[in-house]
């Protein structure tokens, strides 16, 4: 049951979030869509790092 109410959860969240950015969002050009998709990827990357990081030093090595 609780697991349910979590997905519903989630699922208005999406639909709010959607329908909000279709509604007030601007389109972006191509060179700061560029840039974004970058420093995502670089983001995504540090991440990967700390949770390998992470899941070594809980493990004990």
């Amino acid at each position: 049951m609780k697991l349910l109410v979590i997905l519903l959860g989630l699922l208005v969240a999406l639909v709010l979030v959607v329908s909000l950015t279709e509604r007030f969002g601007k389109p972006m050009d191509a060179q700061k869509q560029s840039r974004l998709s970058k420093v995502a990827m670089v983001l995504v990357f540090v991440l990967l790092i700390a949770q390998v990081i992470l899941y070594w030093v809980r493990s004990g090595g």
